[in-house]
């Protein structure tokens, strides 16, 4: 509807001569102004050196529009131009969402790629509880690109050549030497979880002693990723995530790509060397100071890889570039973004989602999340406590950028209470009504969609639920268009909450109207769709029974 009033408006502005500018189309707050509202006239009134409400009169004259979609429209204000969806339109949209199986889902990014790079932490450990927000957060948002179009790569970057990885293998050679001598000495700042252990009796078992008083930390580096990486990607697949890239860090000392860069930098004079160090200037105005990009014992900073990656992946030719960081990459990626800009490179198309810590709470006590701790909280231990779903659900309800508490025991309640129960009961209670009717309504189960009659839908609840359900296509890709599922967590919502008060208000099934009756299975069958449809996209069930 949205794109046929802009439509309508733009020919008559070439009509009139008047310049075609962006103008928003959005609910006004109060829904006695009508279902739509266009800024158009005060958008363009400066330029025409007019009365904005004198520019929307004009161009309501010439809007022609067929009455069975806009019933009316009127000025409102400084001069907004506000539309009456015909209670039709609603009629007819139950029609088309239910001869469209995947409603929702458009074309509108077709022909486009988008890089999805998260979770990417480096495979020191399993997974924990804290991650937790990055994992569910990138599973939605590449659902959304998907539903709008965009061919997703899903990427996983990792650092495989840093002090963490050496100090895995440490950890690791540690426990190994400690299980024929109890008296090794273990790192001060190793990994002491029983993961760590587990991996050492692994090794012991596959070759016994041979690796004792050996040198080749390597050999524990590479036993210590792939261990963790088996149980990062089970944890991953638990959710149905499944990375199509996995790219390291040290691929881009091998390919040339850090010396490319550093040769960039130097050419362009944005580098110099001091104290033993190589810093690149930074734009005074942004930036407090230069950074050090490689240190002076020649190791670069993390700074110097990130900008390679990045460059990297915008040669490979993506439309769009995601990135879903942690509250302490605020900084840090805007110094890697100026880098790479500095190298020549466009980051326009780059888009950084910054997500905030998560407080995890069993009643009035919190959970611990350190790696570096024995008593850790890992993701698999959450999804053990409160199941996927709830999971899944729980880590997206909110904004990235706001702070998240975890409510553990409220994820576990099985009532009305917890808002994954409340949405997915609402899908399970529709499956139950359209049981009854297979069951016991054999009459009305057995027309056909040729015999439903529209015209019997004059309810307000009924007009209302249509009205709700017929914005689904418009929150998904407004949902996309910002990379904030939670919005679409709180249109579905908005689905469920007309479907109680439709429901309450209206009797679906009764043998003494089966046409009435035939329509309301139809409006029921309508919001199963637009709900199962939903928690796709955000990446949750949809049960039948519970």
């Amino acid at each position: 509807m949205k794109d046929y009033i802009r439509n309508s408006i733009i020919a008559v502005l070439n009509e009139l001569g008047y310049p075609v500018k962006d103008f928003v189309i959005d609910e006004p707050k109060d829904s006695s102004f009508g279902d739509l509202s266009a800024n158009i006239a005060l958008v363009i009134s400066k330029e025409l050196k007019k009365n904005p409400r004198e520019v929307a009169g004009n161009i309501l004259e010439k809007l022609l529009f067929d009455e069975s979609k806009i019933s009316k429209s009127d000025i409102a204000g400084p001069g907004f131009l506000n539309f009456f969806v015909s209670d039709d339109f609603y009629r007819n949209e139950l029609i088309n969402i239910l001869s469209n199986e995947n409603y929702g889902k458009m074309n509108k990014n077709s022909g486009k790629t988008a890089n999805l790079e998260w979770v990417s932490a480096n495979p020191t450990g399993p997974l924990h509880a804290g991650h937790g927000r990055q994992v569910c957060l990138g599973k939605a948002i590449a659902n959304l690109l998907e539903w709008t179009g965009f061919e997703v790569t899903r990427e996983y970057y990792y650092n495989d050549a840093g002090n963490q990885m050496n100090n895995l293998a440490k950890s690791i050679k540690a426990r190994y030497e400690q299980i024929m001598n109890p008296d090794y000495p273990f790192p001060e700042d190793g990994y002491v979880g029983e993961y760590i252990k587990e991996i050492a009796e692994k090794i012991f078992s596959d070759y016994n002693d041979k690796y004792r008083n050996s040198d080749d930390l390597g050999f524990f580096k590479s036993a210590g990723e792939q261990e963790n990486f088996g149980k990062i990607k089970a944890t991953l697949k638990s959710f149905g995530i499944q990375h199509d890239v996995f790219f390291n860090e040290t691929s881009l000392y091998k390919d040339g790509n850090i010396d490319k860069l550093k040769t960039i930098f130097k050419n362009k004079n944005l580098s110099y060397e001091k104290d033993g160090a190589t810093w690149l200037k930074m734009n005074e105005k942004k930036f407090d100071k230069d950074k050090v990009i490689v240190k002076a014992t020649g190791e670069p900073t993390y700074r110097l890889p990130d900008m390679a990656y990045h460059i990297d992946k915008i040669l490979r030719g993506y439309n769009l570039i995601v990135d879903i960081f942690g509250s302490d990459h605020f900084d840090t990626y805007k110094e890697v973004l100026y880098g790479v800009q500095s190298a020549g490179f466009n980051t326009d198309n780059i888009k950084v989602i910054i997500h905030q810590m998560v407080t995890f709470k069993k009643g009035n006590e919190s959970v611990k999340m350190s790696k570096r701790s024995d008593n850790v909280y890992y993701l698999d231990d959450l999804i053990k406590d409160v199941g996927i779903d709830a999971t899944q659900f729980f880590f997206i309800m909110r904004a990235a950028n706001t702070h998240l508490d975890f409510d553990i025991e409220l994820a576990k309640d099985q009532s009305d209470k917890n808002p994954v129960y409340y949405l997915q009961y609402a899908h399970a209670r529709i499956c139950g009504i359209l049981r009854n009717a297979e069951e016991n309504f054999s009459n009305i189960n057995s027309m056909n969609v040729n015999e439903l009659d529209t015209s019997l839908l004059i309810n307000q609840s009924e007009i209302n639920l249509l009205k709700t359900l017929s914005k689904f296509p418009f929150e998904v890709e407004d949902s996309a268009k910002s990379l904030e599922p939670h919005k679409l967590i709180v249109f579905l919502n908005s689905v469920a909450e007309s479907f109680h008060k439709f429901y309450h208000n209206n009797r679906v099934l009764d043998n003494e109207n089966p046409k009435l009756s035939f329509a309301r299975l139809l409006i029921c069958n309508a919001v199963k769709r637009v709900l199962k449809n939903g928690f796709c996209i955000i990446g949750i069930n949809a049960p039948e029974r519970m």
